[in-house]
């Protein structure tokens, strides 16, 4: 839980984990293992920083928000933080943040190239690491790959531990529409997801956003989720 404010204890920038990104709630069997070894490995402090790679709508984003709900129930303090949305507010917001047990930072590769995004990156990790605690990032391409310009954080991010995951099966998106549509207490039938993945982008974030705006007009309007019904609502 975040705030606006910066003190060496407390990050105040509107920021709140999503009920439903937990490692109970990850669905996907091609990246299954990689989830549970996250979990493992965000219970081992002696680990000072892991990479979570993969193409978007790999789930990324979830994972390391499942890392923040993981070590709360564990009664220890996390923070999870997207650096697209940091970057207006400059580097300088990674202050104090080392304060936190469980640091998670969404697409470091947002900051890649800028000599002093990559400086503050590099000290938040020495901090981190004097502190005992744990740096968790995601970013699209394996470290080693990333345009990190300090050498000294790119052989930090490269000798971590990094987790690769794949891009989810349609049948993995088909189980993940159900299951949140079930979640929501929405029938959703097969035909009608199947049609909606044949239209839709196959970024299961906004399969779930669209998911969302169906059931909002299921709602209003009093109607099944149908296929005529979901090519009115989404203009298809």
């Amino acid at each position: 839980m975040v705030d606006n404010t910066l003190d060496g204890s407390q990050l105040t920038l509107g920021v709140r984990l999503h009920d439903d990104a937990t490692f109970a709630n990850f669905l996907g069997q091609k990246n299954a293992l990689a989830a549970e070894k996250l979990k493992a490995l965000s219970e081992d402090a002696n680990l000072p920083v892991v990479v979570v790679c993969g193409d978007s709508g790999t789930g990324k984003s979830h994972l390391l928000q499942a890392v923040c709900h993981h070590a709360e129930r564990s009664g220890l303090s996390a923070l999870c933080l997207n650096l697209q949305e940091l970057l207006p507010l400059g580097p300088d917001v990674l202050q104090g943040m080392e304060s936190f047990e469980r640091v998670c930072l969404d697409d470091i590769e947002a900051v890649a190239g800028d000599v002093h995004w990559e400086e503050a990156l590099f000290h938040l990790f020495n901090r981190m690491l004097d502190n005992g605690h744990q740096l968790i990032l995601s970013a699209v391409e394996p470290p080693a790959r990333l345009a990190i310009g300090l050498r000294d954080l790119a052989s930090r991010l490269q000798h971590g531990i990094v987790l690769q995951l794949a891009l989810p099966r349609d049948e993995d998106r088909l189980l993940i529409l159900g299951t949140r549509a079930e979640r929501r207490g929405l029938v959703l039938p097969e035909d009608v997801s199947r049609f909606i993945l044949r239209r839709a982008s196959r970024h299961t974030g906004e399969l779930l956003a669209i998911l969302e705006r169906l059931d909002e007009s299921s709602l209003r309007e009093q109607r099944r989720l149908t296929i005529p019904f979901v090519k009115s609502v989404m203009g298809w």
